[in-house]
Formats: C-alpha cells, structure tokens, sequence
C-alpha cells in the first residue's frame, strides 16, 4: 500500500478532497496529516476523516530530525503540500528526493516565491491584468515555489474578475487535478 502524508497550515479543503478521493482505494490511503497551526481548519476535516493529526512547531520543523524520523518510520511514500505555509527545510527535501509535492495557485514561474501565497497570488495576477491564471503542481526543492514542474492547468480570466472570482477558479482546477496528478505519481513509484 502507497502511504500519503499531507503537510496543511489552513482551512484543509485541498487535504479533504485528496483524503476523500484516495478513500474507497485498498492501494493507497492518507496516512497522516501534519499541521504547524493549532487553529487550523484541517484539524477538524482530519478528526472527520479520522486521519490521525502531528502537530509540530517551527523549532521541532527546523531545528530536529523529528519530523523525518516520524515520515520514515510511517513508511510515507509520498509527501503532499496542501497549503502548508513553511519552506521545507533541506533535510527533509534530503530524506525524500522528488517524493515532496506542493500545488501552487498560478503558473509558475510566475507569481511564486515567498509571500506569494492564497489572495496574494490572486490580487497580484489581477493587478497585472493577467487573460489566465492556473495551477502548477511541482516537486518540492530548498526554495519557495522553484522545484520541477510535474503538471500546469490553465483557466481564462475576465478583464471583470477580482482576486475572489479568480480564486474560485483556481481552487476548482485544484479539486480537479490535485489527487488525479497524486494518484498517477504513486502509480510510477
């Protein structure tokens, strides 16, 4: 069996959705959620789907080998960002080479990088006057939003859009592509 762990630091819709998707599968389950926010939403969506929940704060995620030792003895084949707002520290990008994944909500490498996250990305791609946007679901590297590109989905924009119609958008295109993208991965691994 394909074990998932997701890493979320909010509301935990895209977590939902890829547990929800994997749920009916004998081959593959979501083993873990990892949260570094104690007031995150995912935190319920877990405790529903009950996926057991590893709280962990900055210290423990920099400075110790904990969370890799936790990965490692779950057997965690493949590490999924789902909102999750820290850089990953190179240790763990180390221990797991091309099995971290993050989506991002734009067509990277445009709109990335630090800050560059949720109604930021929105509100800068319309400012810009951007005729699309999308998602861009990428290996995870030492650097915010600079890993590998593994799949890119676009949507047109309206000159008329702001930042919340262009969200509504993207997180459709997520809830579309995000497990399927997951779910071929696995099958290569």
């Amino acid at each position: 069996m394909k074990r998932i762990a997701i890493f979320a630091s909010g509301s935990g819709t895209n977590a939902e959705n890829i547990s929800e998707y994997f749920a009916d599968r004998e081959d593959v389950e979501v083993s873990l959620i990892f949260t570094n926010n104690p007031m995150a939403g995912v935190i319920k969506r877990a405790c529903r789907l009950q996926i057991p929940v590893v709280f962990f704060d900055k210290k423990t995620f920099y400075e110790t080998g904990k969370i890799p030792q936790i990965l490692q003895n779950e057997r965690i084949d493949l590490v999924v960002l789902a909102g999750f707002m820290m850089l990953v520290p190179v240790p763990l990008v180390a221990a797991f080479p091309n099995k971290i994944i993050n989506i991002h909500p734009a067509l990277l490498p445009k709109y990335g990088g630090k800050g560059m996250y949720g109604h930021f990305v929105h509100e800068a791609v319309v400012q810009a006057g951007e005729k699309e946007s999308g998602i861009t679901i990428h290996y995870v590297n030492e650097h915010y939003d600079e890993g590998n590109i593994i799949f890119q989905a676009t949507c047109d924009l309206d000159p008329a859009d702001n930042a919340s119609a262009v969200a509504t958008r993207i997180h459709a295109l997520e809830y579309e592509h995000y497990p399927r993208v997951i779910d071929e991965l696995l099958s290569k691994q």
